[in-house]
């Protein structure tokens, strides 16, 4: 393995999976509208937004990413060309109606496009792969962004959260462009262990890890069977990918953390996704 750990750069769950999870994810985020949700609700994972900012927002990647993928472009866009159709009505029918359609025509790009097809992305695959994976978590994480916001208690599930987990990490050295604190992640080879506790990798007795080096000029994945760390959270997937993305705090109760609080608080204040 290299020393920021290439192999972790994979596709996660299998691009057919990772498809029938973002459809997942998507009723979901359907069914939360269909039942007259209010658009003008706050939404607190997201401030500043309400849920009809959050709804256009999600059915506006759908749109997005799947012209990205029919196209195949292979440099990054100057300007999204997307037809957004929004409805007339601000209503959560209206929008419920125009998610699902994005879903759907998410859905249809997905079997026609090769996962393995070659193309620009902002992230470590350059591969189609990227963009479904890519849908898939900010579909999950958004759908719990409105679940929450109309005060049900979302659900995630462990596998899929951990998934998330190693595509945030995985991606994250190369959001600068559009999130620059990232570029002061730098350190003196400080290392922080995120370790998924009710996620099991076959052959260890613990839960599943990724480890992070920060270091003077780049930071990203190290090996993740390092014994010695500098900071350490542990919690359940969904925990910790709601703590990654700024969804959860570390003083929630739902984690066990332990070492430098000072490299954990410079980890959290620049790695805002």
């Amino acid at each position: 393995m290299t020393a920021f750990g290439d192999a972790h750069a994979g596709a996660g769950a299998g691009a057919g999976a990772g498809a029938g999870a973002v459809a997942a994810e998507s009723r979901r985020f359907v069914a939360v509208l269909e039942e007259g949700a209010d658009l003008s609700t706050p939404v607190p994972g997201c401030p500043g937004w309400t849920l009809l900012d959050l709804v256009r927002h999600t059915g506006s990647v759908h749109r997005w990413f799947s012209v990205l993928l029919r196209t195949n472009v292979q440099e990054a866009p100057t300007r999204r060309a997307v037809d957004l159709d929004l409805p007339e009505r601000e209503d959560s029918y209206a929008y419920a109606a125009w998610l699902a359609a994005g879903a759907d025509l998410a859905a249809r790009t997905f079997a026609e496009v090769d996962p393995d097809a070659t193309m620009w992305t902002w992230g470590a695959d350059p591969h189609a792969r990227f963009w479904v994976r890519r849908m898939l978590h900010e579909t999950l994480v958004h759908r719990v962004d409105a679940e929450g916001a109309l005060g049900l208690r979302p659900v995630i599930d462990p596998a899929l959260a951990a998934d998330g987990v190693d595509e945030f990490l995985v991606n994250l050295p190369f959001a600068t462009p559009f999130a620059p604190g990232v570029a002061r992640l730098r350190g003196q080879g400080e290392t922080i262990r995120f370790r998924a506790t009710d996620q099991q990798e076959q052959g260890r007795g613990r839960g599943r890890d990724w480890v992070v080096r920060l270091s003077a000029d780049r930071f990203g994945l190290v090996d993740r069977e390092q014994q010695s760390v500098d900071a350490s959270v542990h919690g359940s997937a969904a925990d910790l990918l709601l703590l990654l993305y700024g969804r959860l705090g570390r003083d929630s109760g739902a984690f066990e953390v332990a070492g430098d609080t000072g490299l954990l608080d410079r980890w959290f204040a620049h790695s805002a996704f």
